[in-house]
């Protein structure tokens, strides 16, 4: 049996992951779990987005995964270490892998983040910069609209253009040259935010550092599937279905496998 890599998100953002996995390990099987009952993650406390992700990583335990990547910067900022002390597995996050990024495309030292307020609050990402970079310029700003946009496939609009141009419109009156997508929902919107930022900011998604490093840590590991067969990936969601299998498969460009799934126990409200 091919052991999978287990890829977990607040909702549709870590489909920009699951994405970039499948491009660059076309042979690993997926299977991905969207929290969409309970997205956003940014506005809750670190205690719910902790226990949500634990609950989440205990459902994909069952199909003995050779890897689990927390593709959500909140979950990732306030959930990384706890998740790691629990399993016996490597866990990757996307936050680190994002920030390797940005300082490797900047040169005016000067860089942007937008991210949940979760993400920022907690900054993840300045830490994850200074500690690669100590005098990098970082400007943060949390944008909790964003979310909602992409949860309900609303991609390209006025609504969406209005929306991103009022939360980030003044972050250009800094001089950055390199924005970090600081959540994995944003990359859905990059149109928009490159036509509102300009074409002179390179905007960073950290969905493709992170799937070379997951491809690092199973290449060290042995682990990297060797069949030649096309996986079957698997997919779950917590909430509305249909919505999630239009993004998924718009998004992905092919069909999914989409399981439903009901919590068993409470909501943490």
């Amino acid at each position: 049996m091919q052991q999978p890599i287990a890829i977990l998100d607040s909702g549709v953002g870590g489909l920009t992951v699951v994405k970039e996995v499948m491009r660059q390990l076309p042979r690993e099987k997926i299977i991905y779990f969207g929290d969409t009952a309970r997205t956003p993650y940014g506005p809750r406390s670190a205690e719910e987005v902790q226990a949500f992700t634990r609950e989440i990583v205990d459902y994909l335990i069952q199909f003995q995964p050779k890897m689990i990547v927390i593709a959500c910067n909140t979950a990732t900022a306030v959930a990384l270490s706890d998740i790691r002390s629990r399993v016996a597995i490597p866990v990757v996050g996307v936050i680190n892998p994002g920030a390797r990024a940005a300082i490797g495309r900047t040169t005016t030292g000067c860089i942007g983040v937008i991210g949940t307020v979760g993400t920022i609050k907690s900054g993840a990402y300045e830490n994850a910069l200074r500690e690669l970079s100590p005098h990098v310029q970082v400007i943060s700003e949390a944008c909790p609209n964003f979310v909602p946009l992409v949860e309900k496939g609303n991609f390209r609009s006025d609504e969406t253009y209005d929306v991103v141009r009022a939360s980030i419109a003044h972050l250009r009156q800094h001089p950055m040259d390199t924005l970090i997508l600081g959540c994995t929902h944003y990359p859905f919107l990059t149109e928009t935010i490159s036509e509102v930022m300009g074409s002179e900011v390179a905007l960073i998604s950290s969905a493709d550092e992170t799937a070379r490093e997951i491809s690092t840590i199973l290449h060290d590991k042995r682990k990297l599937a060797k069949n030649d067969q096309i996986p079957v990936h698997q997919f779950f969601c917590s909430g509305d279905p249909y919505m999630f299998k239009q993004i998924a498969q718009q998004w992905l460009g092919e069909q999914i496998d989409l399981t439903p799934v009901v919590w068993q126990v409470p909501n943490i409200s």
